[in-house]
């Protein structure tokens, strides 16, 4: 396994991957469907998070609390991450900084907002590339300025969670398509509710901007202060985040998650990421104390295929609930809270099985070898010849 120095020393050389990075990536992914289930399992569908809810018994909370914000802040932490990986590289090879990632962060732009028209309506990657276009230039800068541009997105996130909590603001409201539009309506009955609905479902995008910020950027600084290392710096600093994340973080997420529908917000905004922050320190140290093995194996081919795995799993997702396929969703409804973790755990190694066999056969996933293609594409000059 390749594990990235200290910011002081050198990094991995180019093309490299760290495995851990890619474990904790495929955790993110499988976890981020953990949370998403809910919504493909509700006869609703993705209107079932706005319609206002009737309430849900013991188990479905404890159940949907494992998962609820946890994997999504997890899967931002991360990609600050990559983040940081792609600044260490290109100040490696002396290329203008951000330079070519802003093309990047304009074809995830591109992927999320088909991946939204065609998939899932609270599809996150477009908010991903919203925020890597605006805080790119920040992951250079001294600690000084990343610190403060933290603390102001910390601020501004925490009130506007803290005001929407105030105001008890939930569901109910109008749904685009109807409520039965998940149960019985066509694939191109979906579609159009998109773009009728596209201001109502990309508000989480917008919502989750100063959130989005500060876990970029804390992702990057937490790279440079060696989480992902064996020594006594990321041993202290991950015992820290253990305390922080888990010790404090997950007793606040079991009340807000039993506070009832008025502490929705708090419960995903805020306990979330900081339960996610305990998970990643807790999760990387058993990595460093292990050696290599199936389940990391598994994980690891996850990882390595996470954007493929991620539409991937809603595309079978909505096939198996939706009315356009097989419509599980309103027949096995009298099931739940039961099948939709079953589910889960279907679809789940599905996604293990089908990204090992790709990547026995492919270097990368589908969606990351059409991607690399399609970033590589204006850089490639024409010989010229004579």
């Amino acid at each position: 396994m390749t594990v990235l120095s200290p910011a002081s020393a050198t990094p991995p050389a180019a093309g490299s991957r760290i495995q851990l990075l890619d474990v904790l990536r495929g955790v993110a992914i499988l976890g981020t469907l953990g949370t998403n289930i809910w919504i493909f399992t509700d006869p609703l569908g993705p209107a079932g998070a706005i319609v206002a809810p009737d309430g849900t018994g013991v188990v479905e909370t404890l159940l949907r609390t494992l998962s609820n914000g946890k994997f999504l802040a997890l899967l931002t932490l991360l990609f600050g991450v990559g983040l940081e990986l792609q600044y260490r590289s290109a100040e490696r090879r002396g290329r203008r900084w951000p330079g070519w990632y802003l093309w990047r962060a304009v074809l995830l732009l591109a992927e999320g907002a088909l991946h939204y028209l065609l998939v899932f309506e609270w599809d996150v990657l477009m908010a991903y590339a919203l925020v890597s276009l605006l805080v790119a230039g920040m992951v250079g800068r001294g600690d000084r300025a990343v610190r403060a541009c933290m603390a102001v997105a910390a601020v501004l996130h925490v009130a506007l969670i803290g005001l929407l909590t105030a105001a008890g603001v939930g569901g109910g409201g109008a749904v685009p398509g109807g409520t039965d539009l998940y149960s019985t309506g066509t694939y191109p009955e979906q579609v159009a509710a998109r773009i009728e609905g596209w201001g109502l479902y990309r508000s989480e995008s917008v919502l989750i901007i100063p959130l989005t910020i500060l876990l970029f950027l804390a992702g990057s600084r937490l790279m440079r202060a060696g989480l992902f290392t064996a020594g006594t710096a990321g041993r202290v600093l991950r015992r820290r985040l253990a305390v922080l994340g888990l010790g404090a973080g997950l007793p606040l997420n079991l009340l807000t998650a039993f506070a009832g529908p008025r502490w929705y917000f708090a419960d995903r905004y805020l306990c979330g990421p900081l339960v996610a922050l305990g998970l990643m320190a807790v999760v990387t140290g058993l990595l460093l104390r292990t050696g290599d093995g199936t389940g990391r194996r598994a994980l690891s081919g996850v990882g390595r295929t996470a954007l493929s795995c991620y539409v991937l799993q809603n595309l079978i997702c909505a096939a198996l609930c939706y009315g356009w396929g097989l419509g599980l969703a309103a027949r096995l409804d009298d099931l739940r809270p039961w099948w939709p973790p079953a589910a889960w755990a279907v679809v789940s190694v599905t996604l293990v099985a089908g990204a090992g066999w790709w990547l026995r056969r492919f270097d990368r996933g589908p969606l990351e070898a059409a991607w690399h293609w399609a970033y590589r594409l204006p850089q490639r000059r024409p010989r010229v010849t004579g």
